[in-house]
């Protein structure tokens, strides 16, 4: 993991090889290139790359997903599947985009529902 600064902007990044279990809370945007098993809080954008796979719980701002995505993932703004991005599991977000050529499998709560963060348990 590391913190790359870039045109201003900080992000924390893990990188490709890299595994995570556990917990995550960022207060910066996140991108993932490695494996994550666990919940992963961020107040800003996730981006899971080509590489990328996430097993477990993504609350954030924003989520792009390339990668794989398998859980539940509740973004407050918007959530981008792209063409290589698939998903197993459970939607919940204001706005979604889907590329063609992406996976999704499972359920989808789009509109109000998703502008707020889900109280821990």
């Amino acid at each position: 993991m590391g913190n790359e600064k870039q045109s201003g902007t900080v992000f924390n990044a893990l990188t490709a090889g890299s595994k995570i279990v556990g917990t995550i809370t960022a207060n910066s945007d996140y991108r993932i290139d490695g494996m994550v098993e666990g919940d992963l809080n961020c107040t800003g954008k996730v981006v899971i790359g080509e590489a990328g796979k996430v097993k477990g719980t993504v609350v954030c701002q924003n989520a792009e997903i390339l990668g794989m995505m398998d859980g539940k993932i509740t973004c407050q703004q918007q959530l981008s599947l792209r063409s290589s991005g698939k998903i197993q599991g459970d939607v919940q977000t204001k706005t979604l985009i889907v590329e063609p050529g992406a996976l999704f499998n499972g359920t989808c709560s789009m509109g109000g529902n998703a502008t707020q963060m889900p109280e821990k348990k």
